[in-house]
């Protein structure tokens, strides 16, 4: 069993991916070729806007859309802390300073209610100045837009959308990748659109912006490659990736609708032995991982390593909260600062998830995981009567 089965989506689309490559090898547009452009014309209309940006990896995207709002030393940016390193990552290359806001425990992503007092304890110190919230979607899940986009509009802050793992995802019929005033995604192989290396895009209705991140991607390019009116980055999406991810699109609502569906199957198995994943009304994950939550660290930790015995991979997203990261010990950030996020690092586990994940896997992992914790119960009230 495979934890993500890139191979099995390989044989599924294999006659139209091999014919997309060799299409690319035979034309010898390697870079910027015209797959790159079809290709942000068709995922822009996806996602519902204006303008996409490819470029070469989700980091990179991040990177642009802070690069075109002119984010700098002294200004900060609200991240979430429970999420990977890139998110802050980004913030740090510009020189500014991310602020962690801690989890929303029901959705894993960032809390609406802590992001406020976040953005007021920030204000009331008056050493940096607010200017961007980045939100992710996690494991699929869209964040709470709609509560995100009326604190933003009281600060006059820009959304930063970090869509890298919700590619597909939506909220009443609006797709991921839409919410932000720029929204970004990553292509890496394991997302829910991924590419065969490393790949990313930024989405915004916003021309100007769309603009700058182009000239960014390519040197600070003007008119030309060749002319230079800033310094920028070498960041462009390879032409082969782009035509890779073509076919995967036109495959990607089909592998959708499959993902949803195993995840209603995990859910119904494991709802009554485990927290599993809370999506609300309106909402719909595109699955990038199915985590589930169990009641302490010890727990956890035994059922991956018993699920590891029993041939079944699992994961833990995330080991620490970013806040705990050696990178950031200069913060000085208090323990006591995002209780959730410490808390989730030490109880959550992602199990196998993909568009090709058989119902007979799905039964192996839920079987394998009521075994675990029935055994568990019974050694603990055996120690019980033993006492």
């Amino acid at each position: 069993m495979q934890f993500r089965d890139l191979s099995r989506q390989y044989q599924a689309l294999k006659a139209d991916i091999d014919r997309a490559m060799l299409d690319v090898a035979a034309s010898s547009a390697y870079i910027m070729g015209h797959h790159v452009q079809e290709l942000e014309r068709e995922l822009a209309e996806y996602a519902g806007t204006r303008h996409c940006i490819s470029c070469a990896s989700g980091t990179d995207a991040l990177t642009l859309a802070l690069k075109a709002w002119g984010v700098k030393r002294g200004d900060a940016v609200f991240v979430p802390d429970f999420t990977f390193f890139a998110s802050a990552e980004a913030v740090s290359r510009e020189g500014a300073t991310p602020v962690f806001v801690d989890i929303d425990r029901e959705t894993f992503n960032i809390d609406p209610a802590d992001l406020e007092n976040k953005i007021e304890a920030t204000i009331r110190k008056g050493l940096l100045v607010p200017k961007v919230i980045i939100t992710v979607d996690l494991f699929g899940l869209p964040a709470n837009y709609p509560v995100i986009r009326r604190i933003a509009r009281k600060h006059r802050l820009l959304i930063l959308e970090d869509g890298a793992q919700g590619f597909g995802g939506s909220i009443n019929g609006k797709r991921n990748c839409s919410f932000g005033d720029i929204s970004t995604t990553s292509f890496f192989p394991s997302k829910p659109l991924g590419c065969y290396g490393d790949g990313g895009a930024c989405f915004t209705d916003n021309d100007e912006w769309a603009a700058l991140m182009d000239s960014y991607r390519m040197h600070g390019k003007g008119s030309s490659k060749y002319e230079n009116v800033r310094i920028g980055m070498n960041s462009r999406l390879d032409t082969i990736q782009a035509s890779i991810i073509q076919v995967k699109l036109k495959a990607f609502a089909e592998e959708l609708a499959a993902v949803n569906k195993a995840a209603a199957e995990y859910t119904a198995r494991l709802k009554n032995i485990v927290q599993t994943p809370a999506v609300p009304a309106g909402f719909m994950s595109s699955w990038t991982q199915y985590t589930i939550k169990l009641n302490d660290k010890t727990e956890r930790d035994g059922l991956q390593a018993y699920l590891h015995s029993q041939e079944i991979p699992s994961r833990v997203y995330y080991p620490a909260p970013i806040h705990r990261q050696v990178a950031y010990a200069n913060l000085g950030i208090s323990e006591a600062e995002c209780p959730v996020a410490d808390e989730l690092c030490e109880t959550v586990l992602s199990l196998p998830m993909h568009p090709y994940i058989s119902l007979e896997e799905i039964d192996e992992v839920c079987n394998a995981i009521e075994r675990f914790l029935h055994r568990r119960e019974g050694a603990g009230e055996n120690m019980a009567a033993l006492r």
